[in-house]
């Protein structure tokens, strides 16, 4: 019979560590509920695939196995950098709190991964898809978040957890509360700003007394991720675009029409609230992508004549 000061079970143990620490991504760094349920997801594979082991006492050696195994299970560089970053944070932080001496992901580094570009859309066929005739409540919601979302450069869950109040049509400006809980201040268009005052006409009409956020249903709520990506999908059938369409398309065509007109990467990666300049070069290549068709299509040295060809 087990007594009470006995030891707790290792798996038990490290099943409370992992606990504390989603409790500490939560209440101190105030990470978003996706990104808090991604750590606990790749926190559980190591668990899973540790064999037993105590998570404190895993050595390099092992936690290299682990992702070996991972590996050789089918899953891919970017999904094993992203699980050896949580696990990384895991192990930092017990570090810092006297748990463990070292940590035992120092110097390992996950297979690397063929950079994806991000999906796009052209300028004409953003200003087609979002430049719409809006009548109906339902049209001017959307009409007002989409060209929002291009305008502003914003993540779908920014933009759907805007309040009324951070808005400001005067100054075209919108106050954003992004990734670590923090604010950033991004200029809003005119073609935007005027599709906002729509909304905000008819928004009234259907807003419940209690209801701060900008965006709603008919049903006066806050309006969901979900409902935002099956909103867009349908428009983009009905404005004949032949590809799947999701919101963070409309954030990766502000970046890089912005590029493409100003060449300022430091400031698309303020507007777009990146931490690092890292993350938003991946616009440079987009940008590049572009220039080299134009040359291709214009310089009269980047072919050979058919004649040379032959």
């Amino acid at each position: 019979m087990e007594t009470a000061d006995a030891a707790e079970s290792p798996p038990r143990a490290d099943a409370d560590r992992v606990d504390r620490f989603v409790a500490h991504l939560q209440a101190e760094r105030r990470l978003s509920s996706h990104t808090v349920a991604a750590y606990r997801r790749d926190l559980g594979s190591l668990l899973r695939d540790a064999g037993g082991l105590p998570l404190t006492r895993i050595t390099p050696p092992q936690l290299r196995r682990v992702l070996a195994r991972q590996h050789a299970s089918g899953l891919g560089g970017r999904s094993l950098a992203r699980r050896l970053s949580a696990w990384r944070s895991f192990y930092c932080w017990l570090q810092r709190r006297g748990e463990i001496d070292s940590d035992p992901c120092a110097g390992i580094r996950a297979p690397k991964a063929p950079k994806r570009l991000p999906e796009t859309l052209s300028p004409d066929v953003t200003a087609h898809l979002v430049g719409f005739d809006a009548e109906s409540f339902d049209q001017r919601c959307e009409r007002a978040l989409f060209e929002l979302i291009y305008s502003s450069g914003l993540r779908l869950s920014e933009a759907i957890g805007l309040d009324v109040g951070v808005i400001d049509l005067v100054q075209g400006t919108v106050r954003v509360l992004g990734k670590g809980a923090k604010t950033r201040e991004v200029p809003v268009g005119a073609t935007a700003t005027a599709t906002l005052r729509e909304w905000l006409a008819v928004r009234s009409q259907h807003a419940r007394a209690d209801e701060p956020a900008l965006f709603i249903t008919r049903r006066g709520r806050r309006m969901g991720p979900r409902a935002v990506q099956t909103r867009l999908g349908r428009l983009a059938q009905a404005r004949g675009l032949n590809q799947h369409v999701h919101p963070h398309m409309l954030r990766h065509a502000f970046a890089s029409h912005l590029l493409q007109s100003s060449g300022d990467l430091r400031a698309v990666q303020e507007l777009l609230g990146h931490a690092s300049i890292s993350t938003t070069q991946v616009y440079a290549h987009l940008d590049f992508q572009h220039l080299a068709k134009v040359y291709d299509a214009a310089h009269p040295r980047a072919r050979k004549k058919a004649s040379e060809a032959k």
